[in-house]
C-alpha cells in the first residue's frame, strides 16, 4: 500500500485500517525498524487525524484516498530511516507532548532520568533557579517548569533554530514567563556573576569515530551538532564540569547525562574539581548509568 508493491496492487479487498496496519508493520520490519507495529500505528493515526486507540475501534473502516496518499508518503520516508517523531512532528517526553523537527534531537526516555534527578533534589513549592545547557527542543526545561511551578529557568543552545522550537514548546505548555532562552555555546551567554541552584545538561557525548556506528535514523537524520563531541566524546562534558562551579550557588547541583560507557571518566572529571562533593550516578530504566550528579559545597 505504501511502497511500489502496495501502490500497484489491484486490491480486491479494501485498504482498511487493519489491512494497512498489518502491511505497514511487515514492510517496516523488513526495512530495519525495531518497532514496526508501533511505527505503523503512530503513522496511521497521524494520517487519519485520530488517536492511536481509535484505530482499534475502527479496524474495518477503509482509508480515504487522501489518507492512503499521506500514509504512503510517510511510510516510504520511514523505510528510509527517518525518525517517526520527525514524520509526525512531535514526541512525548515526561508525559508532555513536544514539537520536534530536524533541528533538534528527538527526546528520549533515557533523558527522563535527568529530569527525575532534578525533581528529586528540588522542593516542589520552593523557588529555585535552573540552567539547562544545550536545551534543544526544550524538553528538560519545559518539563522542569511544568513540574516545579516556582522555578525560574534559563535555557541555552548554540542553535537559534533549536531555540525557536524550544520557545514554541514553552508557549504551548504555558511556561514562557518562567523560561529565558539564550543563544550561545555552553556558558557563553550566561553572565559571569549569574548563579543557579541547578545546572542540568544533556550535552553531545558521542565520540567522532562512533558516529558511523549509530543507528541509521540517528546517523542520517538527527543533528550531528547535538551528538558529536570530539575524539573521546568527553570534550563538552569536560568543559561543563570545569565551568559549572562558577555558576552554581553553594549546595547547588550539576546534573549531566552521559553514555553508560563514560561513567568512570566522567566521575573522574567531577572528582578532579575540588568544588564538587556527593558525586553520584543515577541509572536509567534499563539499569544503565545515565546521569552523573555533583554538589557544590565549598564556595
Amino acid at each position: 500500500m505504501t511502497a511500489s508493491e502496495g501502490a500497484n496492487e489491484t486490491s480486491s479487498a479494501a485498504w482498511t485500517v487493519r489491512r494497512v496496519l498489518e502491511w505497514t508493520a511487515e514492510h517496516l520490519g523488513k526495512h530495519g525498524s525495531d518497532t514496526p507495529r508501533l511505527d505503523a500505528e503512530i503513522l496511521l493515526a497521524h494520517s487519519r487525524g485520530c488517536e492511536r486507540i481509535e484505530l482499534y475501534t475502527r479496524f474495518d473502516e477503509p482509508l480515504t484516498n487522501s489518507q492512503r496518499q499521506t500514509m504512503r508518503e510517510l511510510v516510504n520516508r520511514r523505510a528510509m530511516a527517518e525518525p517517526v517523531a520527525y514524520l509526525v512532528g512531535h514526541r512525548e517526553f515526561f508525559g508532555i507532548d513536544f514539537r520536534v523537527n530536524h533541528q533538534v534531537l528527538v527526546p528520549r526516555p533515557d533523558t527522563e532520568t535527568l529530569v527525575l534527578e532534578l525533581l528529586d533534589r528540588s522542593i516542589p513549592q520552593s523557588p529555585c533557579r535552573i540552567l539547562d545547557v544545550g536545551t534543544g527542543s526544550g524538553c528538560i526545561a519545559v518539563a522542569a517548569a511544568v513540574n516545579r511551578p516556582r522555578a525560574s529557568i534559563v535555557a541555552s543552545d548554540v542553535s537559534q533554530e533549536a531555540l525557536g522550537i524550544a520557545q514554541h514548546n514553552a508557549q504551548t505548555h504555558g511556561v514562557t514567563n518562567r523560561i529565558e532562552f539564550l543563544c550561545g555555546s555552553l556558558f557563553e551567554p550566561i553572565r559571569a556573576d549569574d548563579r543557579f541552584d541547578f545546572v542540568v545538561s544533556n550535552p553531545p557525548y558521542i565520540a567522532d569515530h562512533e558516529m558511523e556506528t549509530l543507528q541509521a535514523d540517528v546517523r542520517l537524520h538527527e543533528p550531528h551538532l547535538a551528538l558529536s563531541a570530539g575524539a573521546d566524546g568527553l570534550s563538552l562534558l569536560k568543559q561543563l564540569i570545569e565551568s559549572a562551579p562558577r555558576h552554581l550557588q553553594r549546595d547547588g547541583w550539576l546534573l549531566v547525562e552521559i553514555s553508560p560507557e563514560q561513567v568512570a571518566p566522567v566521575q573522574d572529571l567531577f572528582a578532579a574539581q575540588a568544588a564538587f562533593t556527593d558525586i553520584s550516578v543515577a541509572e536509567d530504566l534499563a539499569s544503565r548509568p545515565r546521569v552523573v550528579c555533583g554538589r557544590i559545597a565549598n564556595q
